[in-house]
């Protein structure tokens, strides 16, 4: 495996500068946004398309630092109900695979998507439980006049281009657990896989782990992000928290820096599960943790995971 970062958490430096961080911090793999939710601070695709000297230059710009570039990241809804904002996304994310093409990158992540209740809508509509019964309704509408159209079409167009396409589950789109995610890969195709992220699936009360066994061969790149549940407040309020995520103190959960949510046991865990399955890409470090500045977070992501690495290199068996 390679350990790399996302570098949306260094959005305010140029790339240059960025990639000189990850190249600092002995990390080997970088993934870079390119539109969506996550901005396009570091790279236009547009723009980088419209000039193949700007192909050429960001490429040697990675390579000549002894990095690679695990995927490109246009986090998006391009299922919007809102006709501009899916436009958008849409537009975001097929310039992404086109960029990821010309720059020879195979793997391109982004969110499922969540439409609204009708064609009407002008907001998405997440389907959290299946009474009353409207809202079983809407789920079926929502995926079948939506969902498997749309990511047929998108299958086909990344075919087109050599470029596979990693869904993030998270709460909040249609793919938001494993049974969702394999199921769009059923009904759409197999070039549509998971990008693995923990942190989402451990405030829901997933295994990762279990979970990783049931995804195998989908999981096409993985997040090292971390969750930290608080007892008290799921016990009074359960894991379905709207408060703000700067609200530590009263939230059920937050995110945090990986080691600061689960301890090093689990994080090997799922890194020797990971190896169990045959993956060998990229994990990549995501930093949302409110508590500790972007630095903080990152040095800590990253030396704690080269811990685990270096010694599972050295023969220690987390699984034996």
């Amino acid at each position: 495996m390679k350990l790399g970062v996302f570098a949306v958490l260094y959005g305010e430096k140029t790339l240059e500068s960025a990639l000189d961080l990850v190249q600092k911090a002995g990390l080997q793999t970088v993934e870079i946004g390119t539109g969506g939710y996550v901005g396009k601070a570091h790279i236009s695709p547009s723009e980088v398309l419209r000039d193949a000297g700007k192909i050429a230059d960001l490429k040697q710009m990675v390579e000549q630092r002894g990095l690679s570039i695990s995927a490109l990241s246009c986090h998006g809804n391009p299922l919007h109900p809102n006709a501009a904002i899916a436009a958008e996304h849409h537009e975001d994310f097929q310039n992404t695979v086109r960029l990821a093409e010309a720059l020879g990158v195979e793997t391109v992540i982004t969110f499922s998507g969540c439409p609204g209740d009708s064609d009407t809508s002008q907001s998405p509509s997440w389907v959290t439980c299946p009474w009353p019964p409207d809202f079983l309704q809407v789920l079926d509408w929502q995926w079948s006049q939506k969902t498997i159209p749309y990511w047929r079409e998108q299958s086909a167009f990344c075919r087109q281009h050599g470029v596979r396409v990693a869904i993030e589950a998270h709460p909040g789109f249609v793919v938001y657990n494993t049974e969702t995610a394999l199921r769009l890969r059923q009904e759409t195709g197999d070039n549509i896989g998971v990008n693995f992220d923990p942190s989402h699936l451990f405030w829901q009360g997933m295994d990762p782990e279990e979970c990783i066994k049931k995804l195998g061969k989908s999981i096409y790149h993985v997040h090292a992000k971390d969750t930290r549940i608080d007892a008290r407040n799921t016990s009074l309020n359960g894991v379905l928290d709207v408060k703000p995520y700067s609200n530590e103190l009263e939230r059920s959960w937050i995110f945090r820096t990986i080691g600061y949510g689960n301890d090093m046991n689990v994080w090997k865990g799922i890194i020797s599960t990971l190896r169990k399955v045959g993956y060998d890409g990229a994990i990549s470090i995501e930093h949302e943790d409110s508590l500790m500045s972007t630095d903080e977070g990152f040095k800590k992501a990253a030396d704690f995971l080269k811990g685990i690495i270096i010694g599972e290199q050295a023969g220690e068996m987390w699984w034996a």
